[in-house]
């Protein structure tokens, strides 16, 4: 399978921020935004791996910097920046940009994981990934840690999984 260039992955979406996406602090509600990293994600994932299926195996983690109010536009950025046999690691770049004033800050940054998969549901080998500019070098040079930590999550979650009670708590 062909290694493709990270860029062609890359996704960019803006939206303008509204007043349903509020909290009480009058700033955009984290799990609205991170609704819209995932969809931008998926896109990237299906771009990458030209299957119709990629689902989200995990969000590995967000880091929300500065908080995104009414006035400013959301713009997203995802890509593939690693991948291993089936999965693939995207990484979100959140930008806000106040629209009065045209100044944009970095709001947020996520790393997600996809797994492309069959028509049976199974997973389907990806292809490796090319980074070019030094963001994506960057990214792909990490990955293989964050890969590293994220698997040793995995197995620390079946153990807590294997843990958990299925009862009502007032039984």
């Amino acid at each position: 399978m062909e290694p493709k260039k990270i860029k062609d992955t890359r996704v960019v979406q803006t939206d303008q921020v509204l007043i349903n996406d509020l909290n009480n602090y009058h700033t955009l509600f984290g799990g609205v935004l991170m609704k819209k990293m995932d969809a931008c994600a998926t896109l990237s994932a299906r771009r990458h791996s030209r299957i119709k299926e990629c689902v989200t195996a995990s969000t590995d983690s967000v880091n929300f910097i500065e908080p995104i109010r009414q006035s400013d536009s959301v713009c997203i950025e995802s890509f593939v920046t690693h991948t291993g046999k089936s999965s693939m690691e995207i990484f979100c770049k959140v930008i806000a940009e106040d629209l009065d004033t045209g100044i944009r800050r970095l709001a947020a940054t996520a790393f997600l994981t996809f797994v492309a998969l069959d028509e049976n549901k199974k997973p389907v080998e990806v292809a490796k990934v090319i980074p070019e500019s030094e963001e994506e070098k960057y990214l792909f040079e990490t990955g293989k840690e964050r890969a590293k930590i994220s698997k040793l999550k995995r197995k620390q979650n079946i153990e807590l999984i294997s843990k958990l009670s299925l009862q009502k708590p007032w039984d």
